[in-house]
């Protein structure tokens, strides 16, 4: 495997599992439940919602390909687009907080509502709060590792 995608790859997986993380701890925060369903739920985006949730674990194992394909293509996205665009040098942090609110945007605004589960309500306040949370866990370790493929400080 080439040196840009094994970066790629393995920025994505760890992107992908810190965004898990962070989504499992949150629905645990609101609900005081596990969310034991959460990949099918994931899978929803393709099947449908109720075909998801009453599917097995083949279906959630689809739903944690389909989480982990997004994972890795906002990271070769940006990974690509980080040597064309200068204004991304600016500063890391700054750049993966936006860069995860660019993402943010694109998933619940773009592409969600053009599946069968459809986009979520705008809550700015709540938004905020996910924002930083993702941008933490998202968008800076896939901005870092970015910057340091490209040696760029």
């Amino acid at each position: 495997m080439n040196k840009f995608f094994k970066a790629v790859l393995l920025t994505g997986l760890f992107a992908g599992t810190t965004d898990l993380v962070s989504a499992f701890v949150t629905v645990f925060i609101k609900s005081g439940k596990f969310p034991e369903r959460m990949f099918n739920y994931i899978a929803g985006g393709a099947l449908g919602l109720d075909t998801s949730l009453k599917g097995g674990v083949g279906v959630a194992f689809l739903g944690l390909f389909f989480h982990y394909f997004i994972a890795c293509s906002f990271t070769l996205f940006f990974f690509w687009v980080f040597p064309r665009v200068k204004v991304l040098r600016f500063n890391k942090y700054l750049v993966g907080m936006l860069y995860a609110v660019f993402v943010n945007c694109v998933m619940e605004r773009l592409v969600l509502p053009l599946t069968p589960l459809g986009g979520g309500s705008f809550d700015l306040p709540q938004e905020y709060i996910g924002w930083v949370v993702f941008g933490v866990l998202f968008g800076i370790p896939i901005v870092v590792n970015t910057y340091k493929y490209y040696g760029v400080e």
